[in-house]
């Protein structure tokens, strides 16, 4: 496979990513950003280790997405994350019925 095959190939499984992730959304209530990772998730619980030297953050999510456009499952039931690196937790807006 030549580099510019590669590329397109990366292209477009980063356009079809793009599309699912738009069209999950709405089943989400919370947007979660790690250092390697992001996920939408409907339930995230965060704690925060101070018994390590520095302390860590421990974010635990359920009913998930995850952002990866090489996994081939990105709904996963559960997530367990631990990170000495920053974590943004963000709720999204509700949804109008």
């Amino acid at each position: 496979m030549s580099e510019e095959e590669l590329e397109h190939y990366e292209a477009e499984i980063e356009l079809a990513l793009v599309k699912e992730y738009r069209a999950v959304l709405p089943m989400f209530a919370y947007v979660v950003e790690t250092e390697r990772r992001f996920y939408l998730a409907n339930d995230v619980s965060v704690t925060v280790r101070s018994d390590t030297q520095p302390a860590c953050v421990e974010v635990a999510l359920a009913d998930a997405w995850v952002w990866d456009m090489y996994r081939p499952a990105r709904f996963v039931p559960s997530v367990r994350v631990v990170t000495f690196r920053d974590v943004n937790i963000e709720r999204l807006p509700e949804k109008e019925l």
